[in-house]
């Protein structure tokens, strides 16, 4: 039974709440007043939170601050029930984390509706971190141990007295060894930026911040950034480039990360001696990267499930890589407000496109669009 604690100091309203929770099924705790609230929602932690806003002490919006700044009910679904319901009362109870706001008065079908919107999308969150962390605990110890495997084998190796070796086999296990470190910092690197972009999705002043950010002429450095990944496997040969001049509204880095992933995705699942194409154009108000190959492809299913730590056909292909490129170059488009895609045909072709507005769309950041 799902629990649902009630903040309300009216006691009409309170007795309406819980006579249309109960009637539903669900398990009420109610408390009078913020401060018993409070200490009630970290005593039972309840599945959803519904919270008058005007009340004598702690009112609604200490109550969700101070929720809100604890671990354990940082994430709880929260409605306000609220009377007073200005365009600023509701930008400040978003800006602290609220869920929804609900106008006095309401009906108990209003009421209901909206607990169980509520509760279903936190079923989807849910159920989006539960496969994330499956998927972590299968492919970050394979993706974590085989370079770090590679760098202790040989280091091991080389520290033995009584084995010897030439000068250029010597190179050749540094060289090994090298890379294996290379690959298990793009790794390291690449988790921690997932995880700080995940965390921006829930902050909404730092999704607007990304407004600020500076106009760049992309070509200027794209071309270095896809080249550099393919020397780095030997392939610039197979590197085909076309640029457009144009101006785009991102921080450098971020761009430089999606080229990164993109074309190293097409570099590793390609072979070598086959084209890897990078194009930048623009089309009206729009900024589009397009890196296509033509490789293995992936399915339609395959496609559809494109996030952290999934990956496809390692029964098939001894296939390197933790799936999450491809997840940061989808939150970063998205949190741009743009579009990530990618098309493929198996075994012939797969075009990987960034579609984004050339200047930051404000309109798209508010505060429950990534909830």
């Amino acid at each position: 039974m799902q629990k649902i604690l009630v903040i309300e100091d009216t006691p009409p309203v309170l007795d309406l709440v819980l006579s249309a929770l109960q009637s539903e099924g669900f398990n009420a705790i109610e408390a009078e007043d913020g401060r018993i609230g409070v200490q009630l929602a970290f005593e039972h932690l309840p599945d959803l939170i519904l919270c008058d806003v005007l009340m004598p002490g702690l009112d609604g919006y200490g109550v969700l601050n101070e929720l809100r700044a604890d671990a354990t009910t940082a994430a709880t679904p929260f409605i306000f029930l609220a009377a007073k319901t200005g365009k600023e009362d509701i930008r400040r109870g978003m800006e602290l984390g609220a869920d929804d706001y609900l106008t006095k008065p309401f009906t108990a079908r209003e009421l209901i509706s909206a607990i169980k919107v509520r509760l279903e999308r936190q079923a989807i969150i849910s159920k989006k971190f539960e496969d994330l962390r499956c998927n972590i605990s299968y492919a970050l110890p394979h993706e974590l141990r085989t370079p770090l495997n590679g760098i202790m084998g040989l280091s091991q190796l080389l520290s033995e007295p009584e084995i010897s070796f030439g000068r250029d086999q010597i190179t050749e296990m540094g060289q090994v060894i090298y890379g294996s470190s290379l690959r298990l910092e793009h790794l390291i690197e690449n988790y921690l930026l997932y995880a700080d972009l995940e965390l921006m999705r829930a902050q909404p002043k730092k999704i607007r911040s990304l407004a600020e950010a500076p106009i760049i002429q992309p070509g200027t450095f794209i071309p270095d950034v896809a080249q550099t990944k393919a020397k780095q496997v030997g392939r610039e040969t197979d590197l085909v480039l076309e640029m457009a001049d144009g101006t785009v509204q991102m921080t450098p880095n971020y761009l430089k990360k999606i080229v990164e992933e993109l074309v190293d995705n097409a570099l590793k699942f390609s072979e070598a001696g086959t084209h890897v194409f990078v194009s930048m154009s623009f089309r009206d108000d729009d900024f589009i990267l397009r890196v296509a190959d033509n490789g293995r492809g992936m399915t339609a299913e395959q496609i559809a499930n494109v996030g952290a730590f999934m990956q496809f056909g390692r029964e098939l292909h001894e296939q390197q890589g933790s799936g999450l490129g491809l997840a940061i170059v989808r939150r970063l488009a998205e949190l741009h407000g743009g579009q990530f895609s990618i098309e493929s045909v198996a075994n012939q072709e797969t075009v990987a496109q960034v579609k984004l507005k050339r200047n930051v769309p404000l309109r798209h950041f508010s505060p429950t669009l990534y909830v």
